[in-house]
C-alpha cells in the first residue's frame, strides 16, 4: 500500500473477525527499538477513557479487543505483534490507531524498514505498508482501522511527531506526563570528568524546568510551525502535579523471597499439584504434559490468551479437552489435545499434537489433524514440542489444499515459549489472584523438572560431532549440508537462550539480525554454514532491553571456546584516565578472568588485558601512541561443552551457563541512566 490509500478488510478475506499487526524495522547497529501503542477512538477522534490507550504497561484490554503481543523474532530481525479481535470491539470504538513510539531522544529516521503488515486468523498477511520518510519524529502512526458503511477499513497513514508518546496520546486526548528527556541516553559510563587540581571550578548553573508538552494541533510533525509560547506552560509547571492514577489493574506476582520452609530437612518433599516423578515413558510424559497445560490455560485466563491470541483465538471462555475423538477414514484420530474458544456464540477450535524429550513431530500425524480441522471447519492444528521453529525451515511438511475454502493454520509453540510465557506473568507481569499465580508456579515447576521432557531445545542433531570433528581436520567444505543443520539448529538455541534469560529478567531479550529486509531466511543461513566451513566460528549477537551495547556469542569450534562479550561507547567528555578509572571501579565485582580492550580508530588494536591485572593500573588501558579511544570491548571466555545434547558437559548447556555469567556477572554491573519510558503511575490521565 501506498502513504494515504485504504482497503476493505472484507474485500481481502472472509474471515476478519480476528487480525495480528506486525510493526517492525531494522537497525544497522542492532540496538535501535521502539514501543508500540494501541488508541481506540469514539465518533469526535478521541479516546472514550483511560482505558482506551493501551501500552508497555497496559498491553490487554479486559474485554480482549485488543492485546499487545510483543516481540517475535523473525527473518529480518524482530517484530512487533498485536492482536485486535474486531467482533469483540465496543460498538462505541470507530477507529484503532496503532503507533510507535521512540524515547531518549532516539528518532524514527534512525530506524531502517519501517513497515507494518496486517495477518488474518490463519496467519495469511493481506496487506503491508512501508514507511520510507522517517526523518526527526520520535512517533508514528503507522496505520488506522476504522468502520466505514458497517465493515473495517484500513488505512495506511504514516504520519509523525517529534515530541514522542507526549504528542501522539495528547493528540487523542490523552495527557501523559513524558519526562523521558530530563535523562541521559547514553548507555555507557558515567561522563563527568574528574577535576585536575589546578582547575577553576565552574560556577553551579541553574537548570531551568521543562515546559509541559502542548497539545498538538495536528497529527504531522511540522518544522514550518511557529512554536507555542511556553508561559502557560511554565506557570502549570510551577504547580504541584497530582498523584497519576495506574491504568492497568494491580496484579498479582510471586514474592521476591520465598517464605521460609517449615520442613525439618531438606528431605522432605513439599506437595506438588502435578506429580512427576513417577512419568515412565514419553507416551505419559507427552499425556501428562499436555492434560497439565490445558487445564491451566482454562484456569488462568491472562495464560491462555497470551498462548492463543497470535494464533487469531478470540477472548472468551476457554475450554480445553485431551484425547478426543475424531473420525477420519477408517479409523478415528485422537489428538493429544483439543482447545476451544467461545464468544458472542462463536467458536475457535484448534487441534493440539505434543512431542516431549526430544521426540520429533511426525508429518503423517500433522497433515491427518490438518486435514481433520478443515473438514470439521476447525480454525487451527497447534503443534508442541521441544524443538523452535524457524522462518523458512518448517518443522514437518504438510500440504495445505489452496482449493478448500475454509483455512486451517499450522501453528507450533515450543515448550521453552510456554515456560517464558508462564515465568513472565508470575514473576514480572502478573495475574489475576494469588490461586493463579499458585497454579502457574506449579505448572513452571513441572515443565522445569529433569522428569518432565518439557525442557525445550536440546540437542544440537546428529550433525554437530561429524562438523567438528572435520572442523578440527580441516576437511569441512563450503556448500555441506551438514554445516547448514547446524546453523540451523544454533539459532534455535541462541532463541531458546534469549527466551530464558527473558523470562528471568523480566525484559525482552531478542536476537540481532543484521540483514537487509526481505532477505530470504535459507539464503542468510547458507552463508553463515560457509563461514562456519571458512573459519571454524558460530556467532550471534543479543539485544537486551535497558542494558548498554549488543550481547555477542561466539563459539570457536576449532579452540573449543566460547566468547561472549560487550561493546560500550566511550563517553564524548571528560579524560580519557577518567573514563578507564571509572570503568574499572563500575566491575569491582566483575569476574577477576574479564578481558578489557581498548578500542581506538582506525584498524589496529588498543591495550587490552585481564581485570585481575588492571585494577591496580588502570592507566595501563591508554593507548601508548595517544590514539583516539572510541570505546571498550569487555569480554569472557569459557571452555565450550563437546556433546551434543543439553547434559553438564553438553555444549548447549555451556552456552546457556556463558550467556547468564557474563550478563549477571558483567553486564549488570555497568551503570547506565537510561532515558526513562514513562512509568504506569503516569500513564494516562484523560
Amino acid at each position: 500500500m501506498v502513504k494515504g490509500a485504504n482497503v476493505d478488510l472484507a474485500s481481502l478475506s472472509e474471515d476478519i473477525d480476528s487480525v495480528v499487526l506486525g510493526l517492525s524495522w531494522t537497525s544497522a547497529t542492532g540496538d535501535g527499538d521502539a514501543d508500540v501503542s494501541v488508541l481506540l477512538l469514539d465518533v469526535d477522534g478521541k479516546v472514550r477513557g483511560d482505558a482506551d490507550f493501551f501500552f508497555y504497561n497496559n498491553p490487554v484490554a479486559a474485554d480482549g479487543s485488543v492485546q499487545l503481543l510483543g516481540k517475535t523474532p523473525t527473518a529480518d530481525g524482530s517484530e512487533d505483534r498485536i492482536s485486535l479481535d474486531l467482533a469483540a470491539m465496543p460498538p462505541d470504538v470507530e477507529c484503532v490507531v496503532v503507533g510507535a513510539s521512540r524515547y531518549g531522544g532516539a528518532r524514527f529516521g534512525e530506524l531502517d524498514g519501517l513497515r507494518v503488515t496486517l495477518a488474518d486468523r490463519a496467519g495469511e498477511v493481506l496487506l503491508g505498508f512501508s514507511i520510507d520518510d522517517a526523518g526527526v519524529e520520535s512517533a508514528f502512526i503507522f496505520g488506522e482501522i476504522y468502520r466505514r458503511g458497517g465493515s473495517w477499513r484500513f488505512r495506511a497513514v504514516g504520519q509523525g511527531y517529534e515530541t514522542g508518546l507526549a504528542g501522539l496520546a495528547t493528540d487523542f486526548g490523552i495527557d501523559v506526563e513524558d519526562d523521558a528527556e530530563e535523562e541521559s541516553a547514553t548507555p555507557v559510563l558515567d561522563q563527568t570528568p574528574e577535576p585536575r587540581p589546578d582547575a577553576t571550578p565552574e560556577p553551579e548553573r541553574t537548570v531551568e524546568p521543562l515546559p509541559a508538552v502542548p497539545r498538538q494541533p495536528d497529527r504531522r510533525a511540522s518544522a514550518a510551525e511557529p512554536a507555542p509560547t511556553a508561559e502557560p506552560a511554565l506557570a502549570a509547571a510551577e504547580k504541584a502535579p497530582a498523584r497519576r492514577p495506574r491504568t492497568a489493574r494491580k496484579k498479582v506476582t510471586l514474592p521476591k523471597v520465598a517464605k521460609k520452609s517449615l520442613a525439618e530437612n531438606d528431605s522432605w518433599r513439599q506437595a506438588r499439584l502435578f506429580p512427576v516423578s513417577s512419568l515412565r515413558s514419553d507416551r505419559e510424559r507427552e499425556t501428562r504434559a499436555t492434560s497439565i497445560l490445558l487445564s491451566v490455560m482454562a484456569q488462568v485466563p491472562e495464560f491462555g490468551r497470551r498462548l492463543t491470541a497470535a494464533f487469531g483465538a478470540p477472548a472468551g471462555r476457554m475450554e480445553t479437552f485431551t484425547e478426543v475423538s475424531l473420525p477420519h477414514g477408517d479409523s478415528p484420530r485422537r489428538p493429544d489435545g483439543v482447545i476451544r474458544v467461545e464468544r458472542a456464540g462463536r467458536l475457535w477450535t484448534a487441534l493440539v499434537e505434543t512431542k516431549t524429550n526430544g521426540n520429533p513431530l511426525k508429518a503423517e500425524q500433522v497433515q491427518a489433524y490438518m486435514d481433520i480441522a478443515a473438514r470439521r471447519g476447525y480454525e487451527a492444528v497447534i503443534t508442541l514440542s521441544n524443538d523452535v521453529a524457524l522462518e523458512g525451515s518448517p518443522l514437518v511438511d504438510v500440504r495445505i489444499d489452496r482449493r478448500r475454502k475454509h483455512k486451517v493454520a499450522l501453528r507450533h509453540l515450543s515448550w521453552a515459549e510456554v515456560a517464558h510465557q508462564a515465568q513472565m506473568l508470575i514473576r514480572h507481569e502478573g495475574v489475576g489472584n494469588a490461586a493463579q499465580a499458585w497454579l502457574l508456579q506449579e505448572l513452571l515447576h513441572y515443565l522445569q523438572h529433569e522428569n518432565s521432557g518439557c525442557h525445550g531445545f536440546q540437542n544440537m542433531g546428529p550433525a554437530w560431532v561429524p562438523v567438528r570433528n572435520a572442523i578440527d581436520e580441516e576437511t569441512l567444505c563450503q556448500g555441506d549440508q551438514r554445516a547448514l543443520e547446524v546453523v540451523e539448529n544454533w539459532e534455535r538455541l541462541i532463541r531458546q537462550v534469549c527466551l530464558r534469560l527473558g523470562g528471568e529478567l523480566g525484559r525482552k531479550v531478542l536476537p540481532v539480525q543484521r540483514v537487509r529486509r526481505g532477505a530470504d531466511p535459507q539464503s542468510r543461513r547458507v552463508a553463515l554454514a560457509d563461514g562456519l566451513c571458512r573459519d571454524g566460528r558460530l556467532g550471534a549477537e543479543l539485544r537486551i532491553e535497558g542494558t548498554p551495547g549488543i550481547l555477542a556469542v561466539t563459539a570457536d569450534l576449532r579452540t573449543g571456546k566460547l566468547r561472549t562479550s560487550v561493546e560500550i561507547t566511550a563517553p564524548e567528555q571528560g579524560y580519557p584516565l577518567t573514563w578507564v578509572k571509572r570503568l574499572v571501579r563500575q566491575l569491582a565485582e566483575a569476574p577477576a578472568d574479564l578481558h578489557v580492550e581498548t578500542l581506538v580508530e582506525g584498524e589496529g588494536g588498543g591495550p587490552r588485558g585481564t581485570l585481575e591485572r588492571l585494577r591496580p593500573e588502570p592507566g595501563d588501558l591508554l593507548p601508548k601512541d595517544g590514539a583516539r579511544i572510541t570505546g571498550f570491548r569487555l569480554s569472557l571466555f569459557k571452555g565450550m561443552g563437546s556433546t551434543r545434547g543439553n547434559a553438564e558437559t553438553g555444549f548447549i548447556r555451556s552456552v546457556d551457563d556463558a550467556v547468564h555469567r557474563f550478563h549477571a556477572g558483567v553486564v549488570t554491573h555497568l551503570e547506565r541512566r537510561p532515558s526513562r519510558r514513562p512509568s504506569g503511575s503516569e500513564l494516562p490521565t484523560g
